[in-house]
């Protein structure tokens, strides 16, 4: 059976190193990377040949020379506003796109990569892995058997460290189109995007600050709150904030709790753990134990061997125009509608 081949654009996110590292042990699968862009990574960050060094992955210089090896499949991990130019370039080749979310910085954008590859009759995907955490997937089963009744609401919190620290574009307002709002607020909007079959949001109100970080110079908002009301009546509200401890053991973690006229459904997808502490290290410690979301994405991206779809372009595009939103409420102290 031939191999698939999968190449990487760019190392400039966070999760570019799992994602090589995950591809590059998959049985019937070769990897290659491609990451010049690398002006604009600051000092001490690893990026380039050097980084694929350390992934043991195979690299090349340029992203004409990864297309000239002829992959079946791209995952784009570039800087957030370099996403559409990658992805239109995978879609003028025709190849399948797994691309970091958010999608885009702009609903603009957005729509240019959906109609991009739509046109090119190529597959466009967002790197959402909550949806296969077998917490989620509880809940929504529960949701969709009628178990919980009417959802009315809907209360989640997306935390984590803040991380400009280890890529400095992430706290670039031009190249992340934001900070926490922009990083976070996606994941739990997409969770919802899912859980209510696509009914779009009607109406988004949100605050934003920089208390956590504010004697740090970091440019962009670190903290956010949003409550979103959607076109079914629910009304859910988001927690994106950076403000887990910087030396605490987990980067941060995703919970949900869901309010029905029946039942009340709660959910935390990453604290399949034992939680303890260390005498020697004078640390807490927390050992992981439950199943790799990213591994079951990619699965699923390059397989289809899963019941679980990733999102696709048209969900990124809907959670990117919350966002869009967001920005704007928070900008102006009004609600705002969500359009498009």
């Amino acid at each position: 059976m031939k191999n698939i081949k999968v190449g990487v654009l760019s190392f400039a996110h966070v999760h570019a190193g799992g994602f090589a590292r995950q591809l590059a042990a998959m049985d019937g699968v070769e990897v290659l990377a491609a990451d010049p862009d690398t002006d604009l990574a600051a000092p001490g960050e690893v990026r380039g040949k050097d980084f694929a060094a350390q992934l043991g992955v195979n690299y090349v210089d340029g992203y004409e020379e990864l297309f000239a090896w002829g992959p079946d499949k791209v995952v784009v991990c570039s800087e957030n506003v370099r996403h559409r130019p990658l992805v239109e370039l995978a879609a003028s080749r025709g190849v399948d796109v797994l691309c970091e979310k958010p999608l885009a910085t702009t609903p603009t954008d957005g729509a240019a990569m959906v109609a991009a590859c739509r046109a090119a009759g190529v597959r466009l995907a967002v790197a959402h892995p909550v949806r296969f955490s077998p917490a989620y997937l509880a809940v929504r089963d529960a949701v969709r058997a009628g178990t919980a009744g009417e959802v009315l609401a809907v209360s989640g919190a997306n935390n984590g460290y803040m991380p400009g620290e280890r890529r400095r574009w992430f706290v670039d307002p031009e190249l992340a189109g934001g900070g926490a709002l922009m990083d976070h607020t996606v994941h739990l909007a997409d969770l919802l995007d899912d859980l209510f079959d696509g009914v779009p949001a009607h109406s988004v109100y949100a605050q934003t600050n920089n208390i956590l970080y504010e004697n740090d110079a970091v440019p962009v908002e670190t903290a956010g709150l949003l409550t979103v009301t959607y076109a079914n009546g629910a009304v859910a509200t988001i927690d994106c904030s950076w403000s887990q401890p910087r030396h605490h053991p987990a980067w941060g973690g995703l919970s949900m709790q869901v309010v029905g006229d029946r039942a009340t459904l709660e959910m935390d997808a990453f604290d399949q753990k034992v939680h303890g502490f260390s005498e020697a290290a004078r640390a807490g410690v927390e050992l992981p134990y439950g199943v790799d979301l990213d591994a079951l994405m990619l699965r699923a991206f390059l397989f289809g061997a899963s019941s679980i779809d990733v999102t696709d372009g048209e969900a990124g595009l809907r959670s990117l125009r919350i966002v869009a939103a967001a920005y704007e409420s928070a900008r102006t102290g009004r609600t705002v509608p969500v359009t498009g």
